[in-house]
């Protein structure tokens, strides 16, 4: 008999990488909860910045024209020294969009105002956060998962085929399963508020005494509010005063001003700065996501963005394996996510000791375009290529055109829960049995989209008889010629997507 689920995933955690899967696992039609023991949404800014990668991500998921409607780009910094004279600066370096990557800048939006707009998105789904649910317990079997939840309503227990922990750096799920937290306190012990103020503009990221640790603030424009977010070191011990008379002696003394005058202070924190990266992000049917698996130093905006990301990663092999897919899928999310995390843990700590001697510029690093998963088990090509795109990159984007003339993007192809499947100049003769959850398209003369400018050709090196499948979250799965399409269908079946699943 058939075992019946209260839900096929219970998501612990309502935060940025919380809902990012939870939306992607209700466009998906997959059954879930999304508890979050917190009594009401968190309205800190802490995150406030997303990456362009991030930002194709909220356009699949159909939410960046409300994020960029919400937000804005980050000013320019001004720095101050120690007589009040000042250098201007941009903090991002700047790139023009191209064809191929849409979005070269991160927008500036405070995580509260995200979030907000993520659950609106969820709710459009028919899905809404259970706030004041906490998880205290949970057990597993080779069958599923079963959770003790505590809330308004008392105690109840739930099963469910997955648990998902996206409960933050104290994750109890992450305890629970007994998962090691290496890593390394980074000596930095750091206040961060969002603060409504009079005495400076809102044009420039306000800096004072940068580089020197004891005495450096900035005062950054929140984009989307009416506040100001204050950042800077403090003593590694000892109390600090949060308040608005508290925050206002403390910008006084290092800012050397007695203008600038905190009216009131809506979020504020001091927290100690740490690097750490879980030993294993999955343990039988229980999954870490977020800073449930890494936490980084909040230099170069990297936390918010890899989570979301992580989400992303683990929301469609989820919804295969509900589906059919072998379990075995699953393996490649931490194949896949953990070392991301770990290369983000090295490049925020890197661009942390950058910001101690007040030289941190923020490049094509940050982006997060250039990760992909080349090494992974899900990355196919035959023959290899080298120096192009290859299986396991991000899939870029490129303009084409629809046989009946209207003017196209690949990621209007992409955008949705379906592979992708694309010929490039191809006889219609070789393609592959039709499936569901993934599309063809044949590009070339005879094909239902045309490559005009060669923009495609171009930017991923294909040859005639070329065949290109796109995963669910736009990475390159395979790449192979006409020839060697019976490899692809042992790679179909590998990710539920068997010609004998599902028969013409």
């Amino acid at each position: 008999m058939t075992e019946k689920f209260a839900a096929d995933v219970l998501i612990c955690g309502a935060g940025a990488a919380g809902l990012a899967l939870a939306i992607d696992l209700a466009r998906r039609g997959i059954s879930f909860r999304l508890i979050e023991k917190m009594a009401h949404p968190f309205h800190g800014s802490r995150g406030k910045g997303i990456q362009p990668r991030t930002q194709e991500i909220f356009e699949d998921l159909g939410i960046l024209d409300r994020i960029v409607a919400a937000g804005g780009a980050y000013p320019p910094e001004r720095k101050y020294d120690h007589h009040g004279s000042y250098t201007d600066a941009e903090v991002m370096e700047h790139a023009d969009t191209t064809s191929a990557e849409p979005y070269q800048l991160p927008l500036m939006l405070p995580q509260f105002l995200t979030e907000a707009v993520m659950r609106e998105r969820l709710l459009e789904l028919g899905h809404r956060p259970e706030f004041g649910c906490e998880l205290v317990g949970f057990e597993q079997d080779s069958g599923g998962v079963t959770a003790r939840l505590a809330g308004n309503g008392g105690e109840e227990a739930l099963r469910v085929r997955w648990l998902v922990g996206a409960d933050g750096g104290r994750s109890f799920v992450r305890h629970a399963l007994g998962i090691d937290f290496p890593g390394k306190t980074l000596g930095v012990r750091a206040v961060v508020a969002d603060v409504v103020l009079t005495g400076l503009t809102r044009d420039v990221w306000h800096r004072f005494s940068d580089g020197d640790m004891a005495r450096q603030i900035s005062l950054c424009p929140l984009a989307g509010t009416e506040m100001f977010q204050i950042q800077g070191p403090i003593p590694l011990d000892g109390d600090i005063d949060l308040s608005a008379e508290g925050l206002a002696a403390m910008v006084a003394a290092r800012a050397n001003r007695d203008d600038i005058h905190i009216q009131s202070v809506s979020w504020s924190s001091a927290y100690t700065m740490n690097a750490r990266l879980a030993d294993r992000y999955r343990i039988g049917r229980v999954f870490l996501v977020g800073d449930a698996a890494h936490i980084h130093p909040p230099t170069g905006g990297q936390g918010l963005n890899t989570s979301v990301q992580d989400a992303y990663n683990l929301g469609w092999k989820l919804a295969a394996v509900a589906n059919g897919a072998p379990d075995t899928l699953l393996d490649s999310y931490e194949e896949e996510r953990r070392p991301v995390a770990a290369a983000m843990l090295g490049l925020a700590t890197k661009l942390l000791d950058a910001q101690k001697q007040g030289e941190m510029r923020r490049g094509r690093e940050v982006h997060q375009l250039d990760i992909g998963y080349p090494g992974s088990s899900l990355a196919l090509e035959q023959p290899r290529r080298i120096g192009r795109p290859s299986a396991g990159d991000r899939a870029p984007d490129a303009p084409i055109r629809g046989a009946a003339g209207q003017s196209t993007r690949l990621f209007d192809l992409l955008k949705g829960t379906h592979w992708t499947l694309v010929g490039y100049e191809v006889g219609r003769g070789s393609m592959p049995s039709p499936r569901p959850n993934m599309r063809v398209h044949i590009v070339g003369p005879h094909g239902d989209m045309i490559d005009d400018g060669s923009h495609l050709r171009d930017t991923y090196a294909l040859s005639a008889g070329d065949w290109m499948l796109v995963r669910p979250d736009g990475y390159i799965g395979a790449i192979l010629p006409t020839g060697k399409l019976e490899i692809l269908e042992g790679y179909l079946a590998q990710v539920g997507l068997g010609a004998d699943d599902y028969p013409a």
